[in-house]
């Protein structure tokens, strides 16, 4: 019988043959001191890596992360990530295991993405070829090329299994003015705006999504009387608040359209509104949704409960919003965001409130970016002698989470 070529095999054989002879606990010991010293060895060895030969002959290797459409992201040991256009490539060899996506075979329902399993992949002559252990080799088109993920993040997305406090994105805010004069006055604002998506990647149908936000206005004037009196008169003290909280829950049943579960609370001293506290479901759906830019149409019955600091104004209502919401990705990387709200009252046609909402972030650096934000509140039933209209210019930073 032949012996083994693999140096570590043979280290080992050659030592368990040299105890051979031993007996009782000594045989045993001395054959596990044997194997435990070549699992090292064999542990260490690594892999072979990845490569790349371009049609012109040269070649790079590295580790290959993934790919969308006919662009390839690869980790090369010499340049770092980079991203190669299929059309440059001759052959493309890769070691681990992934998930191919087709263009003409796209993803309608998480049932669909469950039955494409990961396999090994290599490309030459424009094809893409993805090895499965049940299927064996298909043969993918370049043109039917749509997404290329390693089977560890297609897996964990497939399954949808997220913990409660994973896959959060969203941003933070603040900004503050401090005058000291004669007139001594500072207001500030703070807000966190949170979205949790899942899955949270786009190559695959939306299953659920959860919104959070809060926003905080917060003003104080405080101006002396001029010319003082004897006795002297206290200064005029001026407050402003206005406060709003939220949160949403949406569950799909299709791509593009879903439930929704929403509260809202509201506080506006500019209006006399001590607080608006709003519960209600609806449906909703998204018109657009592309890379650049997504829209979303919603339509809630709710029920509605409004306290002001005139208790004789506080009622209970039954009502609805119909919103809709904005976003578009700009050149630069600025982003543009808009949304409106109209707030009806079924049972007393006065009680109803308009909000809209429209900001602009410019990014200075790695995660922060510059906020320019505008949002006027209409309540067409505040509080004797405050004013219907409520309007906010704000200019602040804000931090990404992600």
């Amino acid at each position: 019988m032949s012996q083994p070529s693999d140096p570590i095999t043979i280290r080992a054989n050659s030592g368990l043959r040299r105890f051979a002879n031993l007996r009782g606990p000594f045989h045993l010991v001395a054959a596990g001191c044997i194997l435990a010293g070549a699992w090292p060895a064999a542990a260490q060895a690594k892999p072979a890596p990845d490569e790349i030969v371009f049609k012109n002959g040269d070649r790079i290797t590295g580790h290959f992360e993934s790919g969308t459409g006919n662009s390839i992201v690869f980790k090369s040991d010499s340049a770092g990530e980079i991203t190669v256009s299929l059309d440059n490539v001759k052959e493309l060899h890769v070691a681990g295991s992934f998930a191919v996506l087709r263009k003409d075979h796209p993803i309608a329902k998480i049932a669909d993405a469950r039955a494409i399993a990961p396999g090994t992949i290599s490309y030459s002559d424009a094809k893409l070829t993805v090895t499965r252990p049940t299927t064996g080799a298909e043969a993918v088109p370049e043109a039917q090329i749509a997404f290329i993920i390693d089977a560890a993040t297609y897996g964990k997305e497939v399954s949808g299994k997220q913990g409660p406090f994973s896959a959060w994105n969203g941003n933070v805010n603040g900004g503050a003015t401090l005058v000291r004069a004669t007139d001594y006055g500072e207001t500030f604002t703070a807000g966190i705006a949170l979205v949790r998506a899942v899955p949270t990647v786009s190559f695959l149908p939306p299953r659920d999504r959860t919104t959070f936000a809060l926003q905080e206005t917060y003003g104080k004037l405080t101006s002396p009387v001029i010319p003082q009196t004897a006795p002297a008169t206290p200064a005029a003290v001026t407050v402003t608040s206005i406060f709003h909280a939220g949160a949403e829950q949406d569950e799909y049943f299709s791509p593009r359209f879903y439930a929704l579960g929403q509260t809202a609370f509201d506080h506006n001293y500019s209006q006399g509104l001590s607080l608006q506290q709003i519960y209600g479901g609806g449906i909703g759906w998204t018109p657009v949704k592309s890379a650049k830019q997504e829209l979303d149409v919603k339509a809630t019955i709710q029920f509605e409960k409004q306290s002001f600091q005139t208790a004789s104004g506080n009622q209970n209502l039954i009502g609805s919003t119909i919103s809709e919401a904005y976003r578009r990705t700009l050149p630069k990387k600025l982003i543009f965001t808009e949304s409106a709200n109209v707030i009806p009252a079924f049972n007393n046609a006065n009680a109803y409130s308009i909000n809209a909402t429209a900001g602009l972030a410019l990014p200075v650096y790695k995660r922060l970016s510059v906020n320019f934000s505008t949002t006027d509140n209409y309540l067409n039933n505040p509080s004797a002698g405050y004013n219907k209209n409520s309007y906010q210019l704000v200019t602040g930073v804000s931090y990404a989470l992600k």
